[in-house]
């Protein structure tokens, strides 16, 4: 039975980054009774959930369907959402050390792994990164490349290369339906890419992506999926996984398919690797090797090589946490340096109040319910440490955001950007068009401005 009253003194954490992660996190703290907690989850953006409302493909409802029990959590009357507030720029590390008991970094993984070959900052290459951000309707994201070419090429062996391909030549009446932001729209309507092509420096055995990802590649309607049976002979000595096993099976069913003469298509190329990105003023080709490898080593060149006439490249090999402020970080890993969570500085000392959960902890593995156990982990020794601490009372954080003209946006803001995008798309048929420029989403977030009208109130905690 909990021995928490209403005289049990309040303790604050901090969530930096509201998606699945950190809202995880807050609803872990809100729920046990050890400590009477108050949550403050901060986001730079105005609008929460993080990778599930701008990472996964809006052609996935059934995962986006997971933010109304995102939601839940920021209903609860301890958890407070104060979107547009930046760590580093409107608030610091020390000014969330100075005003909580505890600090949880929760920010996942927003940067992006690079090829590292020569020509890949020429124009009409860039990231997967980017590139998702710009259909899921990111404020950040411009177009980041243009889609005026036949062919373009995709490095990588994930879902995550499953979703471009499928989003650059999926009939756009299909993706109509989906939130997607009309310029995204405008722009695959008018877009000549006819042909993706899938590069993996590895053999299908060791593809990342998951049978439900493929299948649904194989079955676009108006698209040839075209594999070379030859790639998918497995390697001497090799035992393929389950999951490796179910791919084998399905890219075996595809290979063996007479090609429809379909307007699109997509190659799946594996043990191929780039070695360079070809092109003066923005790319015209692609430069690959075949690759060899055996059980347990190392991918190693064959010597083979081959240019690709292509007019884009999208490097999908995986993303990578970003520096916080003056937070801990290891660059070689791309996460925030922890003991089961609880964060540590370059010389391996605990940093006492400060705690990290998902990506930014464990680096970009697993799914969204991944980050669930994980945040779990964190919070029980949160909770530990609480115990152990002497409670003290912190000013709110409203004070230092009003002295420097910070106005966060709300719940009730985010509703009204969330009703504003509902409306939208029942314009067009559609449950939600997303809206995705920074003016529109902060007039919509912080409401009339205080020299017009009575500014909106936060419900800031006693």
């Amino acid at each position: 039975m909990s021995a928490l009253t209403p005289d049990t003194p309040m303790k604050r954490v901090a969530v930096v980054g509201a998606g699945p992660a950190g809202l995880y996190a807050a609803e872990e703290l809100v729920r046990q009774d050890r400590h009477r907690i108050h949550v403050d989850v901060l986001d730079r953006l105005p609008a929460p959930y993080g990778l599930v409302r701008y990472g996964v493909a809006p052609d996935h409802p059934r995962i986006k369907s997971i933010t109304g029990s995102l939601r839940r959590i920021l209903d609860h009357p301890r958890v407070r959402f104060l979107g547009a507030v930046a760590l580093g720029a409107d608030v610091t590390r020390q000014d969330l050390l100075d005003h909580y008991d505890a600090v949880v970094y929760a920010a996942g993984a927003a940067a992006d792994r690079r090829l590292e070959v020569p020509g890949e900052d020429l124009p009409g290459s860039c990231s997967a990164t980017a590139f998702v951000s710009w259909y899921s309707g990111h404020p950040d994201a411009p177009a980041p490349l243009p889609l005026d070419t036949e062919r373009v090429a995709v490095v990588g062996a994930g879902n995550v290369a499953l979703d471009l391909a499928r989003v650059l030549t999926r009939p756009v009446a299909d993706l109509e339906r989906t939130d997607m932001p009309e310029p995204v729209l405008d722009a695959l309507r008018a877009s000549a890419v006819r042909e993706v092509v899938v590069l993996a420096r590895r053999g299908p055995w060791h593809a990342r992506f998951t049978p439900k990802e493929l299948r649904e590649l194989v079955g676009l309607d108006g698209v040839d999926l075209v594999v070379d049976p030859r790639q998918l002979v497995p390697l001497e000595g090799l035992e393929p996984d389950r999951t490796a096993q179910t791919n084998l099976r399905i890219l075996t069913e595809a290979a063996q398919r007479a090609p429809t003469g379909a307007p699109r298509r997509v190659e799946l190329r594996f043990c191929a690797r780039p070695l360079r990105l070809l092109g003066t003023d923005r790319v015209t080709g692609l430069e690959i090797e075949r690759t060899t490898e055996r059980p347990g080593a190392t991918i190693t060149g064959a010597g083979e090589r081959e240019t690709l006439t292509v007019g884009a490249v999208v490097r999908a090999v995986g993303y990578r946490g970003a520096p916080l402020d003056t937070v801990p970080f290891d660059p070689a890993r791309g996460v925030v340096p922890n003991d089961k969570g609880r964060v540590l500085d370059a010389d391996g000392a605990l940093c006492p109040g400060e705690y990290v959960t998902g990506w930014l902890k464990r680096g970009p593995s697993g799914v969204v319910g991944t980050n669930k156990l994980d945040s779990a982990e964190t919070v029980a020794l949160l909770l530990d440490d609480l115990d152990e601490r002497r409670p003290r009372r912190h000013p709110d954080l409203a004070g230092v955001l009003d002295r420097r003209g910070v106005r966060p946006i709300g719940l009730e803001g985010w509703s009204r950007i969330d009703t504003a995008e509902r409306e939208l798309g029942a314009t067009r048929g559609r449950e939600r068009t997303k809206i995705a420029d920074w003016p529109t989403l902060l007039r919509l977030g912080k409401g009339p401005h205080p020299a017009r009208e009575e500014p909106e109130e936060l419900p800031w905690p006693s």
